[in-house]
């Protein structure tokens, strides 16, 4: 018998009878003589025999005495053995042996077909290699996601710092130093009478304003000083801007209590709506935008919908999607998700759900 598991084959029998098991071995000694079985008869000595992890199939009678094979497969479960385990057994009915397949066991075979026992064997060997290789690749799966979900909420932690950093900087360092420039335009206009240096310092005082103004626009956009006054502001503040510079009305509905929500979940919802509602700038040509937010049965809910020309399934899977995949790993960051409902022709909604704790406090 050849396998690719460590040879000597070591087969662990639980059987209640002598002669059985003599059948099971000059059977398998047929196909590979370096084969050892080890029988064991109660519960306790299979338990033991368990413990020497040094077997690679367990073939196991369905009826033994004050037992059957399903207690000792319970006992692996408990003992955390992933052994393949075949049932070799007399007449058990179809119904039952059905029932074992479906707890885990690896296979069943009547006594009367012994002679398929060693195909059946390597088959149970191979399956269970392959199942454990799964098991193996889904646990490293989930630790890889797990590792980048982290990477994930520490990037976005890290965006918003730096955001708020430049932010900063913008209004300390430049806008200080625009506001000083106003200053000395304003001075030299009342110092200074003549009509073309007016016209000059009049340009150049419009051109200051507009950097000023500038300024202010990313400093808001980088990270809004009106986000510190709650959300309800800071979506109010966000849709009348998308509407003067887009042209579109937008409908704000609030409902509950959204002042009590954490800063970490008013910021993740922010820049949802945030880049929600520049997906719509640029790509929708839309007419009209709703947002929605309530905080009904504990799950903080964002809605961001718009009558444009939607998306498309093939557009949100691109690789270059970075915005809306961006809104996923977001969401993740507090425990929540975002879901994108889009058809051709008929507008855009896209939906963050958060769960909110029953009792939700501001941090500090």
């Amino acid at each position: 018998m050849s396998t690719e598991a460590q040879l000597p084959m070591c087969v662990l029998h639980l059987e209640d009878s002598p002669l059985d098991h003599a059948l099971v071995c000059r059977e398998l000694k047929k196909f590979d003589t370096t084969i050892m079985i080890e029988r064991v008869e109660s519960l306790a000595d299979f338990s033991a025999a368990l413990q020497q992890s040094r077997f690679h199939v367990v073939l196991a009678d369905y009826r033994l005495a004050g037992f059957t094979a399903l207690d000792a497969w319970a006992v692996m479960q408990i003992e955390r053995c992933k052994l393949p385990f075949i049932l070799l057994s007399g007449a058990i009915g179809e119904a039952a042996a059905v029932a074992a397949i479906k707890l885990g066991i690896s296979d069943y075979l009547p006594k009367d077909e012994l002679p398929k026992l060693p195909h059946t064997i390597l088959r149970a060997i191979e399956m269970q290699a392959m199942r454990l290789a799964k098991e193996d690749a889904d646990l490293e799966l989930a630790k890889s996601e797990k590792r980048l979900a982290s990477f994930a909420e520490h990037l976005q932690s890290a965006i918003e710092q730096e955001r708020a950093a430049i932010s900063r900087e913008i209004h300390d360092d430049i806008g200080g130093a625009l506001a000083a420039i106003r200053f000395d335009l304003f001075w030299l206009k009342r110092h200074n009478a003549q009509d073309d240096a007016g016209k000059h310092i009049e340009s150049a005082t419009d051109m200051l304003q507009q950097a000023i103004e500038a300024s202010q626009r990313i400093m808001m956009n980088l990270r809004p000083a009106i986000l510190d006054q709650g959300l309800s502001a800071a979506v109010h503040w966000l849709s009348s801007g998308f509407s003067k510079r887009n042209n579109v009305p937008v409908r704000v509905d609030l409902a509950g209590d959204l002042s009590q929500l954490s800063k970490s979940i008013q910021l993740v919802a922010y820049r949802t709506v945030q880049e929600a509602l520049t997906n719509i700038s640029k790509h929708a040509r839309c007419s009209r935008v709703t947002i929605d937010i309530s905080d009904a049965e504990g799950v903080l809910t964002v809605e961001v919908s718009d009558n444009g020309q939607g998306i498309t399934a093939q557009e949100q899977e691109k690789p270059k999607s970075f915005g809306l995949r961006g809104l996923q790993e977001r969401a993740k960051t507090v425990g929540g998700w975002v879901d994108i409902s889009a058809q051709a022709g008929a507008g855009t909604s896209i939906i963050l759900s958060i769960p909110l704790p029953i009792a939700t406090n501001p941090e500090s």
